[in-house]
């Protein structure tokens, strides 16, 4: 039974090799700017050799004012080396494959061409031993190496495993920490997920929606959203992606424009539930008091100030579904408008 949970969290592991540009994480990332002065930043899912996230924190480390950049990676990394060309002595006799982290504190122009740029940090990781070093087991985040390089600091930033994503969030939440990560939405339809976001733990941030990724040789090809490019690389893109976070950003303090009202005739009750059926976000009645259903997407539109969440379909309804006229219906979240508008 062992060797078959370490077979199948292998076939996961494959399956969760998606590397984020650095033109997603940027667009992502400019919006919480103010969160990171003074902060120590953990990539714990990012091997520094491939990984955008820890480029991103490295070439911005100045201007975000950064305390500290930590990067760790697991061991059997596939494409270590690709896009950034560090290097990293280790004996022949040694697996290729490491796990290492990199602990960096400060970023100079050591080049002294007048700019900090990808060449002062490889020449940083290169020729400071105190920046690279390998780890004593295998780069998991769970294991108790990285959970002292957690406890250390302030925000994580990442693209988790998504067959891990529950175990990664729930981590993050025992210890307290400040986070903003890639998610499938998906998750928001998980329980222990979307209790944390009924209970305004965390939420989503900015980009929801489709994102394109590297994916490493191995991968299969795919009939839909995947392509090589010109240069060989295998690319996929998935359409339900989001950023969880738990870090205070504008979008959570604006708040919807309703412009209908309720009528009996275009929102009509569910069979099996005291709620009415809202078909799309946009069309939430600004006068309604009662429970409403509304499609998962309201969650990327969601202001607490605004709105109260009772709970899903799933959890908190007979039979675990919506039914109208006895047919079933798409899962909905059960809200109530906390200002209804007099008709």
């Amino acid at each position: 039974m062992a060797g078959n949970n370490s077979l199948n969290a292998a076939i996961k592991a494959k399956q969760d090799e998606f590397y984020t540009q650095l033109d997603d994480i940027s667009n992502e990332l400019k919006y919480y700017k103010q969160h990171f002065k003074g902060k120590v930043v953990l990539c714990n899912c990012d091997d520094p050799y491939e990984s955008n996230f820890f480029k991103y924190f490295a070439l911005n480390f100045n201007q975000l004012g950064l305390k500290k950049l930590i990067a760790t990676c697991y061991n059997g990394s596939p494409i270590a080396g690709d896009e950034l060309p560090l290097l990293f002595e280790i004996e022949e006799s040694e697996p290729k494959k490491i796990a290492y982290k990199v602990e960096i504190t400060e970023v100079l122009d050591y080049n002294n061409d007048g700019a900090v740029n990808l060449a002062d940090v490889q020449y940083l990781i290169q020729n400071d031993k105190n920046v690279l070093s390998l780890l004593k087991g295998n780069g998991d985040f769970r294991s108790q190496e990285c959970i002292e390089l957690l406890k250390e600091a302030d925000i994580v930033v990442t693209n988790p495993p998504f067959s891990l994503f529950r175990e990664f969030v729930a981590q993050l939440i025992s210890y307290d920490k400040k986070f903003l990560v890639i998610g499938n939405q998906n998750a928001i339809h998980y329980k222990d997920i979307f209790t944390l976001i009924k209970d305004n733990k965390i939420w989503l941030g900015y980009k929801f929606g489709d994102m394109s990724f590297k994916v490493p040789e191995y991968f299969e090809p795919k009939a839909t959203r995947y392509w090589v490019d010109e240069n060989g690389q295998k690319w996929r893109s998935l359409g339900n992606v989001c950023w969880f976070t738990n870090l205070n950003i504008q979008k959570r303090q604006e708040e919807m424009i309703l412009y209908k009202q309720f009528s009996s005739d275009e929102y009509p009750m569910y069979d099996n539930y005291e709620a009415i059926n809202v078909d799309k976000t946009s069309e939430i009645p600004s006068d309604y008091t009662g429970i409403m259903g509304v499609p998962i997407t309201f969650i990327d539109k969601y202001n607490p100030d605004q709105f109260e969440i009772i709970g899903t379909s799933t959890i908190s309804m007979p039979k675990g579904a919506p039914y109208i006229n006895g047919k079933r219906i798409y899962e909905r979240v059960l809200i109530r408008n906390k200002k209804p508008q007099k008709p």
